[in-house]
């Protein structure tokens, strides 16, 4: 491709400019794609390097970062380099002088954008022969009255001076230095302050010692570097610290809030004084409660999430100022707080924190508050008011009542779950939640609450009043006991929902005015709405509710058989017509789940057989002997043991956290840091440092970390291949990051080596590798990256393209796959069983696998499972109890924000050498993450469990 612009008559310059711009470009994105292009130099510089246009300058710009500068070297040079004869000197093209001589005129050039857009492009320049003759015209920018000029001019000499040292600028350092005295523009002193602190960090720590009182004034870009500075000197030299806390406290009440940010996690970093985690978590609190930005406060929530391990009284004292966060209306926050705040409750702040938390509660019972959060946010609450009445007693009383009022709402069941555990635990609350529970029955309209409630009422109503009271109240809900409805009633019903679903009818008339003139009138008229005054539990009941009958039969099984044993508040003609009552209840639920067909109709044998079983209890003696000590005590005993293996789980998780010793053996030798080599007092990175320090806090899985770099390396060539490659893929939540390390094997230079990637699903390429000359025997290292969109199985393949200098054939390699696998993307999290519930009801991809594996326990199929897809197990288990069946929810998010749903249902067979049988369904919104966790989870369950 030969690129030649020549216009002798400069007739139309727009026209002229424009062209030029076009040729230029296609040029540079030519050269990117691997073309030398090496006759098209002089022409550039002949009509396009003395323009005046200012786009143009900007693709001159580009294009001498791209082009190449030096000659190629000729075969002999590079034999007898690889034949061990001297190495390769690069000469410079001649050309390039010219190229120099129009550089230097723009750094002299009036105008002060051409100064500082040149100066700026010399910032990208590496080579010494180019920047040599420029460096009089940098420093002479130094003192422009332009800032912008300046701020440029301070940023070309910090990248000479650190590219070649004393040989370009040697006295760069001293030059910024007097620079930085005389400097009132923000951005250019920020610029010169980098350099010092970069290239001679005395001169620096000196200047700033100088200026402390004006460290605030000099902006935030000089603030942080100010930071920086401070971790990198304590870190090497703990006694400097006195040094720079007057600078830090100063910072921490800055009006910017990422300098009081980094102040904060600064002095968190350096000391565990008390006094500098108060000063910090005060500024944590303060930005939390003062940004809007809800990246911002999730960010502040993580740095007092970190604090919250070793500094827990402090955080107690700034609790109340963290909970003021729940006014935020993304409810992520929301949680995050309530996370943070209870794991520091404590005795002396509970009642506060419990009423801040009523107060939330409170504030939701309109429409609007629960449309702008959802009831998601007021389960939150409810669950976190739980918490603190479990572990303290004292409040209890004071939020059950609260609560109960939520029973009718989207919260009841979390609500109800509250109250079953609270009415275990605290006798003496008994009474006044179940005169509550029972004033709250009619109002209650979901099944599964109305379950929980009677179990409640029919294990905890032992004395005669609430016991007489809760089956008044039941029997009055159910009315008459029959649950069928009647031909008529069923019209009726079908009737009116038909006219409320037909809306208003117009009726349209002509009409007489007084005046004697016709008019048309037009009518409106409303259906009257059908008035359903059906108590929710009956109404349940005949729509064919067939387990809340079975607890109703249940209920009133318990009651009557605890009337019969208090004859001193029962008589037996009382007990009789409440064992008639519930019998005739029964037998009316019998009959209605044998007519009505639902959708529970496929569980009606189960149903049966238990309600005769409470029938029986009432009718047999004997049978009444034997059912009334299981059906009046191991129900409540079984819950309440349920309860106990809980708190014991929960206190011995705590105790886990607590007591992690550290790994450090008594034979371990100690590390004085004083008295290491000189090479680290010198202010080189100490790398035995955070080895000594992980050992010393517990931390285990250093070792490991090797192994799961190696886990993500592919080899994408063979060995016998005239080209190695490999590649080290980094995921990180949206991006792929593929280091790919080529091995020249051949004795000739490999030129215009380009690896020309492809993939396969919600991939996308954005950084395409470069392409590169490789020497004989020689490696080098392309990065690219990749764009990742959705939680789905991906490939990367590609080829690798280059031709021989020797012999100018070009060659072509293709590569192995790169699988990137779904447990990349997937992390273990918990939600709710209502949650769970809910969105698997709502997720519409499900994807069904049959099990087939050779392990034999439950449990360990179980734990093989979770492992193997990297989920969280919801359904709480003990591995000491035996049974011939298991059913689990996991739960997992992916960093996208996708929800995976499973659920594990497996059988022992006894007749077939004890193997498990049974299916894992997968559920979610997408179909790509079903799919490949149903792929993930087939190729894992075959085998054995991996033993860590």
């Amino acid at each position: 491709m030969i690129l030649s612009v020549h216009f002798p008559h400069e007739s139309s310059q727009p026209l002229l400019h424009q062209i030029k711009r076009h040729a230029l470009k296609a040029a540079i994105m030519a050269m990117l794609g691997g073309e030398a292009m090496p006759s098209i130099l002089m022409q550039v510089i002949r009509f396009c390097i003395n323009s005046q246009d200012k786009p143009l300058k900007k693709l001159c710009m580009l294009y001498w970062e791209v082009v190449p500068k030096y000659q190629e070297p000729t075969s002999e040079e590079i034999h007898a380099a690889a034949a061990g004869g001297p190495s390769i000197k690069r000469k410079m093209l001649p050309e390039m002088i010219l190229v120099c001589n129009a550089l230097m005129n723009d750094l002299n050039h009036p105008n002060e954008f051409v100064r500082g857009s040149m100066l700026r492009f010399l910032c990208k320049v590496k080579d010494e022969e180019i920047l040599s003759p420029l460096a009089p015209s940098i420093k002479a920018c130094l003192s422009h009255k332009h800032p912008y000029v300046r701020k440029n001019a301070a940023l070309a000499v910090f990248h000479a001076h650190k590219l070649f040292g004393d040989n370009i600028i040697p006295d760069g350092p001293e030059l910024i230095n007097e620079f930085l005295m005389s400097e009132t523009d923000i951005s250019a002193r920020r610029n010169a302050f980098l350099m010092l602190f970069n290239q001679d960090e005395s001169l620096a720590i000196q200047f700033l010692a100088n200026n402390m009182d004006d460290v605030g004034k000099y902006g935030d870009g000089f603030a942080l570097l100010v930071l920086e500075l401070t971790r990198r000197v304590c870190r090497r030299d703990p006694n400097q610290k006195s040094r720079f806390v007057r600078v830090l406290l100063e910072m921490l009440s800055s009006p910017s809030p990422a300098v009081s940010y980094e102040a904060a996690w600064t002095l968190v970093s350096l000391s565990s004084a008390p006094t500098a985690i108060r000063a910090a978590a005060l500024t944590y609190t303060n930005l939390l409660n003062s940004q809007n930005d809800n990246n911002v406060k999730m960010i502040v929530l993580e740095r007092l999430d970190g604090l919250k391990k070793n500094h827990t009284k402090i955080l107690q004292e700034l609790l109340m100022d963290i909970l003021r966060a729940l006014s935020s209306p993304n409810p992520d926050i929301c949680k995050k707080v309530l996370d943070v705040a209870m794991d520091i409750v404590n005795v002396r702040n509970v009642v506060e924190v419990v009423n801040t938390l009523k107060r939330e509660v409170s504030k939701l019972e309109g429409e609007d508050a629960v449309e702008a959060k959802g009831s998601y946010y007021r389960g939150m609450l409810i669950r976190a008011i739980h918490t603190c009445a479990v572990r303290f007693p004292q409040v209890a009383e004071s939020v059950v009542h609260v609560l109960m009022d939520f029973l009718s709402s989207d919260s009841g069941m979390q609500v109800i779950i509250f109250v079953r555990s609270i009415i275990e635990q605290y006798e003496q609350l008994r009474a006044s939640i179940l005169t509550k529970l029972l004033s709250s029955l009619d109002d209650i309209k979901n099944n599964g609450v109305l379950c929980v409630s009677l179990w409640i009422l029919g294990e905890y109503c032992e004395a005669p009043e609430s016991l007489e009271e809760a089956f008044t109240d039941i029997s009055t809900l159910l009315g008459e006991a029959s649950f069928i409805l009647k031909t008529d009633e069923k019209q009726a019903q079908e009737k009116a929902a038909a006219a409320a679903a037909a809306g208003p009818k117009m009726v349209t008339k002509n009409v007489v005015l007084p005046d004697g003139t016709y008019a048309t009138q037009t009518v409106y008229t409303e259906s009257k709405k059908f008035a359903d005054n059906t108590p929710g539990l009956r109404k349940l009941l005949i729509e064919g509710d067939v387990f809340l009958g079975s607890v109703v039969s249940s209920t009133l099984t318990k009651m009557c058989l605890r009337a019969g044993d208090l004859p001193d508040a029962f008589t037996p003609q009382t007990t009789k017509d409440m064992t008639m009552k519930a019998l005739l209840i029964m037998c009316a639920i019998v009959k209605m789940a044998e007519t009505t067909v639902t959708a529970q109709r496929s569980s009606l044998a189960d149903c049966s057989e238990r309600i005769t079983l409470c029938t029986r209890a009432l009718l047999d003696p004997e049978a009444s002997a034997l059912l009334k000590p299981i059906m009046l005590g191991k129900g409540k005993a079984a819950f309440g043991s349920f309860l106990k293996s809980l708190k014991d789980k929960e206190s011995k998780d705590s105790k886990e956290d607590k007591n992690v010793a550290p790994s450090v053996q008594a034979d371990d030798l100690i590390h004085f840091r004083q008295l290491r080599s000189s090479a680290v007092a010198s202010g080189e990175l100490d790398l035995d440092d955070g080895h000594d320090l992980a050992r010393a806090t517990g931390y285990e899985g250093g070792s490991s970390l090797l192994s799961s770099e190696l886990n993500h390396v592919y080899q994408l060539s063979g060995f016998a291949d005239p080209v190695y490659a490999e590649a080290f893929v980094t995921v990180r939540d949206y991006d792929i990051s593929l280091e790919i390390l080529v091995i020249n094997r051949t004795p000739n230079t490999l030129s215009n080596l380009n690896i020309e990637l492809s993939t396969m699903g919600d991939l996308k390429i954005v950084e395409r590798p470069q392409s590169q000359n490789i020497g004989p025997l020689d490696q080098a290292t392309i990065r690219a990256s990749i764009k990742v969109s959705s939680t789905e199985t991906g490939h990367i393949f590609g080829t690798i393209v280059y031709e021989d200098a020797a012999s100018k054939e070009k060659f072509y390699i293709n590569l192995n796959d790169i699988h990137m696998d779904i447990m990349d993307y997937i992390r273990p999290a918990n939600c709710t069983d209502e949650v769970f519930r809910s969105m698997w009801a709502e997720f519409e991809w499900e994807n069904k696998v049959a099990i087939t594996t050779s392990i034999t326990e439950l449990s360990e199929f179980l734990n093989h499972i979770v492992t193997s897809t990297n989920m969280q197990c919801l359904t709480p288990f003990d591995n000491s109890q035996q049974g011939t069946f298991l059913a689990a929810n996991l739960y997992a998010r992916s960093v996208f924000g996708e929800d995976a749903l499973v659920n594990v249902s497996v059988e022992k067979k006894e007749d077939n050498q004890g193997e498990l049988a049974g299916y894992i369904r997968i559920r979610s919104k997408t179909q790509g993450i079903a799919l490949s966790l149903g792929d993930r989870i087939t190729t894992q369950q075959r085998g054995p469990p991996v033993k860590k």
